[in-house]
């Protein structure tokens, strides 16, 4: 029997995909717990609907983040942090704060965990950090730390 997956199933397959189940399994335990639905006309045409639906807004996201990235390029966040002679700061700077200066001064909502700090900004001067908001794209932002 063909059974539409709308679930990921263990070693079975994964959400939409087409299997062939044998039909004591198919009707017994997929179908009644609702891990699929078996594999109609009507259902089908769903399928490729929805499939195309997803591919959709996967490249809406995509182009979106590749935006977002040639204008993060372009900005220079400019931050102030408490510290000492030489330049030397009190602490680092954090992510969170990164974000929230992107928020503050350009308007554009970066989510922190997104943001990746190879080594942590312990002087004053201007550093480059890797925000990744695609799988497929990523941009470096410039962060311009002030001693205060």
């Amino acid at each position: 029997m063909k059974v539409i997956l709308l679930e990921d199933v263990k070693s079975v397959g994964k959400k939409g995909d087409l299997v062939e189940l044998k039909e004591g399994y198919a009707k017994n335990f997929i179908i009644p717990k609702k891990l699929g639905v078996e594999a109609t006309g009507a259902n089908m045409n769903t399928l490729k609907l929805q499939k195309q639906n997803e591919e959709k807004i996967a490249k809406e996201q995509f182009e979106a983040a590749k935006a977002l990235a040639a204008e993060l390029e372009q900005m220079t966040v400019k931050l102030e942090i408490k510290g000492g002679e030489g330049g030397k700061t009190f602490g680092s700077v954090s992510s969170k704060e990164i974000a929230k200066a992107v928020a503050d001064q350009y308007g554009k909502e970066i989510d922190k965990k997104k943001i990746q700090i190879n080594e942590a900004i312990k002087m004053a001067g201007t550093h480059e950090v890797t925000v990744k908001l695609h799988p497929k794209v990523s941009a470096k932002l410039r962060v311009h730390v002030e001693s205060v």
